[in-house]
């Protein structure tokens, strides 16, 4: 029978070396103990920022260097509890370094108040002056832009002070999810027990080809999540709750208007993605879900066999070696510098793939200033891995080309660009499998890749997004966000997206409870957006070539240094109109309307 091994007894060099930030635990400590003085440093600027601009550089440039060692302190902390929550260690330095970090936001939250405060016109005066300031115009202008929603600068201190504290809900819902959390084991079709956990379910068991084992662990494991529902439902209606108010405060109309600030969207462009895709994507889901029914003998189709695979007979198992080679080649047009970025994650152990107890489920890139990338993913021989991980290291080449090309003021872009150049990766890498064979079987095996790629971003995180939005306008009409609010509102979406030939059982319902996404702010709907662009994008390589290879590439090194629109527009995609988002919906029509064609 299969084990869940602890962190110990894993292989080592499936893990991440984390020795590029901290050779020891101690070095780390040391580190964060130090930053408090570097921070008292940066204090002397206080009330000063008013007799010119190079006092003003000075302060930034300091700040600035502060903010490199923080994000590397604090990724380290945040990467050790990730790799195994289960570690007391990694769960203590994890609080350390959230309550030495949250007194250094609050003692470097004068900078943006004094910059707010000085007399109108100066911040642009000082611009003029001095060149040096150039790097930080962006943000400069942005957080004059803002001055009508920050607080007093005693007030924004107090805020930034109990960061720690205004962040427990989504520490609360991982120790919960990845530390409390155990499940009674499934039973497969020969009736052999099988051990269930969050990433065995999320990773094997709910795309097995084993219909009652798929099943029952999808019953067992929606039974653990009803134990821990009102209990996850209370630390979500918390975050929920924290937004609205700090809406309020801040004098915002909405929260979600305090939410799109920072991504630098508009309203229109938020429900366009919400609402053009589920509209106008929901026949085309329904049209797969009724073909994968026929094609599985299914007698009823539950929401646990939607990522049932089609054809279980071919399906190729990939080692982790193997799925680098894969994507090392089909990554290789976009050039050499981006290939040196994929090579060094894989061989200089920037992935932690290991399966074992306490480690974070699902898959993410940690990109970190001055260093490099680190990846987490769960490998379980699939070749659906070999997309996620060709994903994540999309994430890892971005940063890294942006942390070349920026300073760490401009590095980081709007989350509506953000999963746009991970997803590309995803469709190059498909394009590279439907190059290398003719063979009937594997187009139709490719397809469905490319299609649970599009299910992943514009049905499982798109219904995210439309469950906040819901959430949202609850919340704002001060009705409580309860477990069976969320789990009500969470089945009625589900059931208006696919209809009346799928089952919503209350399984179904519980699955606001497996995503942290909803802890991230407007996070979930930016899935759709990236791939929309990424869809283009990728689309016009095929007919382009190296021009718009170059085009993607110049939009990768640009950062944060433009807004989301602007950095979509360097890459050849105009995302101002319903047009991109509608050619996207289209094409994923296309893929059903070829896959139907190949199963007749």
């Amino acid at each position: 029978m299969e084990k869940i091994r602890t962190r110990a007894e894993v292989n080592p060099e499936t893990t991440w070396d984390l020795k590029d930030l901290f050779v020891t635990d101690v070095e780390w400590e040391q580190e964060l103990r130090s930053l408090p003085q570097a921070a008292a440093q940066i204090e002397t600027f206080k009330g000063r920022l008013g007799e010119g601009a190079e006092q003003l550089l000075a302060c930034l440039d300091a700040r600035e260097a502060l903010q490199e060692r923080i994000g590397k302190t604090a990724s380290y902390a945040r990467l050790k509890q990730s790799e195994d929550s289960t570690n007391p260690v990694n769960i203590e330095n994890s609080a350390k370094a959230g309550d030495i970090l949250s007194n250094l936001s609050s003692s470097l939250s004068f900078v943006n108040s004094e910059i707010v405060d000085l007399p109108e016109g100066t911040v642009e005066r000082y611009l003029e002056e001095l060149p040096g300031l150039e790097p930080y115009a962006r943000s400069l202008e942005r957080l004059i832009r803002e001055k009508a929603h920050r607080l007093t600068p005693e007030t924004e201190k107090v805020l930034a002070s109990l960061g720690e504290v205004l962040d427990s809900p989504y520490r609360i819902y991982l120790r919960g999810k990845l530390a409390d959390m155990t499940f009674d084991d499934a039973l497969d079709g020969e009736d052999n027990n099988r051990p269930l956990s969050w990433s065995f379910y999320e990773n094997n068991y709910e795309m097995s080809s084993d219909t009652k084992l798929r099943r029952s662990a999808y019953a067992a494991f929606s039974s653990k999540l009803n134990d821990y529902k009102n209990t996850f439902a209370e630390g979500y209606a918390t975050e929920v709750k924290k937004q609205v108010v700090l809406s309020r405060l801040r004098g915002y109309d909405d929260v979600t208007d305090m939410l799109l600030s920072p991504q630098q969207v508009s309203k229109e462009m938020y429900n366009n993605i919400l609402d053009i895709i589920q509209q106008e994507l929901a026949p085309h889901m329904r049209r797969l879900a009724a073909l994968k029914k026929r094609e599985l003998g299914l007698d009823k189709l539950m929401f646990c066999d939607l990522k049932a695979p089609l054809d279980p007979e071919f399906s190729p198992a990939i080692t982790y070696d193997e799925a680098c080679i894969l994507i090392r080649e089909a990554l290789d047009v976009l050039g050499p510098e981006y290939g040196e970025i994929v090579e060094r994650a894989f061989s200089d152990r920037w992935v932690d793939y290991a399966d074992n107890a306490g480690k974070s489920t699902g898959a993410f890139c940690s990109s970190i200033y001055g260093s490099h990338s680190y990846i987490l993913i769960s490998w379980a021989n699939n070749m659906r891995g070999a997309f996620t991980l060709a994903h994540e290291v999309g994430h890892a080449g971005h940063f890294m080309l942006a942390g070349r090309y920026q300073r760490l003021t401009n590095t980081r872009p709007s989350l509506y660009f953000i999963e746009a150049p991970s997803t590309m990766n995803e469709m190059l890498l498909a394009d590279h499998l439907l190059k290398r064979s003719d063979n009937p079987r594997m187009r139709r095996w490719v397809i469905l890749q490319l299609l649970n790629t599009y299910y992943h971003n514009f049905v499982t995180h798109l219904l995210e997004g439309e469950l906040q939005r819901r959430v949202y306008a609850r919340a704002t009409k001060d009705e409580p966000i309860t477990a069976k609010a969320l789990s009500q509102l969470k089945g009625d979406i589900l059931s208006e997206f696919w209809g009346p030939d799928l089952v919503i059982d209350e399984g179904a319902k519980l699955t606001w409870m497996r995503q942290p996404h909803y802890y991230m702010g407007l996070y979930p709907y930016t899935y759709a957006a990236g791939l929309t662009a990424s869809t283009a994008a990728a689309q016009q390589i095929r007919e382009e070539g190296q021009p718009a290879v170059d085009r993607w590439l110049d939009a990768l090194k640009a950062g944060g240094s433009l807004t989301p629109q602007e950095l979509m527009k360097l890459a050849g995609v105009d995302m101002s109109g319903p047009e991109p988002i509608r050619s996207a919906v289209a094409y994923v029509g296309s893929l059903v309307d070829e896959l139907e064609r190949l199963y007749s």
